[in-house]
């Protein structure tokens, strides 16, 4: 799991730069519209804290990495093909590609990266991946 500020950074973020569609976070309540229309679902996860500096008199103060991925589902209606649910993929990776957003630095994105697009009831699902670390 990602840190909080992590999370809370990624959150407001994309809480104030995504216009195209409903955008859901785990475990906020969000329920798929009736009628399938295209939301996102965002996933932030983070794998450890690396030590990246030594010789601090306190070990804590040395330079400590989070890193991590935000997972972008893009779900849009079954049977209508992949392009638009690419297109919003691509939209997200762009709002990141090569920014600093608060203290949360993005690197590599992909699409579909290891993981097909995937049709579960009224919804096909693309992912966008994309690599983040934050230095504390």
């Amino acid at each position: 799991m990602a840190s909080p500020e992590v999370f809370d950074t990624i959150k407001g973020y994309l809480d104030t730069a995504w216009t195209e569609t409903p955008i859901a976070f785990e475990n906020d309540g969000f329920e798929p519209p009736d009628d399938p229309e295209p939301w996102v679902l965002i996933e932030v996860f983070g794998d450890f804290f690396e030590q990246e500096s030594i010789g601090a008199e306190m070990q804590t103060t040395n330079l400590w990495r989070e890193q991590g991925q935000l997972v972008a589902h893009v779900m849009v209606p079954r049977g209508t093909g992949s392009s638009l649910a690419r297109t919003h993929a691509r939209a997200i990776v762009d709002l990141f590609r090569g920014q600093e957003v608060g203290s949360v630095v993005f690197t590599t994105a992909s699409i579909g990266a290891s993981e097909p697009g995937e049709t579960d009831g009224s919804y096909f699902r693309m992912t966008a991946t994309l690599d983040w670390s934050r230095d504390t």
